[in-house]
């Protein structure tokens, strides 16, 4: 996947992540039954729901309405930069990241085209900045989702956001920073209050779509209460099945809708989930964690394993993986919240450590924007390393 580019080589991370579930099943490590009961159908559905809305909203202009409407607020660069990183944050938190994903990628190229920015820089300010504001909720990630469900929290949603929002905040500025940093342009950039001045392309389907983003509003917002009331949220795949079912049921554009789901990035979702079926049944993240011994509980070597180790076979599997193994050696609160900010800042380091980096790339790809694996790490990297220590330190006090 980081050398996909090089010697004229033009593969898609979906067919690198596909030849790799090949590669289990030839040689036997996964059979044929356990592939197809690895794949996560929820997380398919979810997908697929939030691709088909994510296509309404880009197809009937409203999109670019709404980006239009925002923007010409903006005013200036930094401000601009402040205000989408910490939008995309906040708006992770609440709606995960993965959503963010699908429905920011075309908003952010909207923006580049709009204001004459970077649009490399722009999807990496989506791609951190979703990453990071989705450590602070319970419902910000997949991998967040897990902990909470059985980290033996008496009240997930408050205990995330008390234990979390801060650091978190202070790693949202610190993605502005590396921002501005990297493009200075950006400090001298004039937003022209006009571009507020667009209409919808397909009021039908405008409609629609934002009946689908008023219900999965609504949806969450119910889950959160529910959540602070001590029962059960509504499921997340649930909810994008509500939201795009009246796309699908009403539109006369259904059959362009699924012509514009992202069905690529939905192969590498199965195709991921049955490698690291075979990553799990090689025992390999138990081992680690056995060889390290009672240093691999520490707050410090739960981060760090959560970033390194989610390089490689992602953070949700990392997650699903290591939950366990510290739920038996009594890792308390603090510890498990190490775990969730460890395994999601892991997205900033590399374009495969979060499921969202590959939404948000792919879908650039198909609209004719390149991100490389290199120019991702080369600002992840310091990135990662800062929001990492700010979290170690702030765990540490808790």
């Amino acid at each position: 996947m980081a050398f996909r580019q090089t010697a004229g080589l033009r593969i898609a991370i979906w067919q690198i992540m596909l030849l790799g579930a090949v590669g289990m099943l030839i040689t036997g490590e996964v059979a044929p039954v356990d592939a197809l009961r690895s794949i996560d159908v929820g997380i398919m559905v979810f997908l697929f729901c939030m691709f088909v809305v994510g296509a309404a909203l880009e197809e009937s202009g409203l999109l670019v309405r709404m980006s239009g409407a925002v923007l010409g607020r903006f005013g200036t660069g930094p401000r601009f930069i402040l205000i989408l990183v910490f939008a995309a944050g906040i708006g992770s938190a609440i709606l995960m990241n993965d959503t963010l994903a699908v429905i920011g990628t075309p908003l952010v190229l909207g923006y580049a085209r709009m204001t004459g920015a970077s649009p490399k820089v722009l999807l990496l300010a989506l791609a951190f900045s979703v990453t990071t504001g989705s450590v602070a909720s319970p419902i910000g990630n997949p991998q967040n989702l897990l902990v909470a469900t059985a980290g033996g929290f008496s009240d997930p949603v408050v205990t995330f956001f008390i234990a979390l929002a801060p650091p978190t905040a202070i790693a949202l500025l610190l993605v502005c920073f590396f921002l501005l940093l990297i493009d200075p342009a950006l400090l001298h950039l004039r937003i022209d209050r006009t571009i507020s001045e667009v209409s919808v392309a397909d009021p039908g389907l405008s409609r629609l779509a934002c009946l689908s983003l008023i219900v999965i509003a609504v949806l969450i917002a119910a889950t959160v209460l529910l959540s602070l009331c001590g029962g059960t949220g509504i499921p997340l795949p649930a909810i994008a099945m509500v939201a795009a079912f009246p796309l699908v049921l009403f539109s006369s554009r259904r059959l362009d809708l699924l012509r514009q789901v992202d069905w690529p990035t939905l192969i590498f979702f199965a195709a991921m989930f049955v490698v690291m079926e075979g990553v799990r049944e090689s025992g390999a993240v138990a081992g680690i964690f056995q060889d390290l011994g009672p240093a691999a509980v520490g707050i410090p070597a739960i981060i760090t394993l959560g970033i390194v180790l989610s390089q490689f076979v992602s953070n949700v599997p990392f997650v699903a993986l290591a939950l366990p193994i510290l739920v038996d050696a009594g890792v308390g609160e603090a510890g498990m919240l190490a775990l969730a900010a460890g395994s999601t800042i892991a997205g900033n380091l590399t374009v495969i450590g979060a499921a969202s980096n590959v939404i948000i790339i792919q879908g650039a790809e198909r609209r004719g924007v390149h991100l490389g694996f290199f120019a991702f790490m080369k600002v992840g990297l310091p990135l990662t390393l800062m929001q990492a220590a700010v979290y170690i330190a702030w765990l540490a006090l808790l």
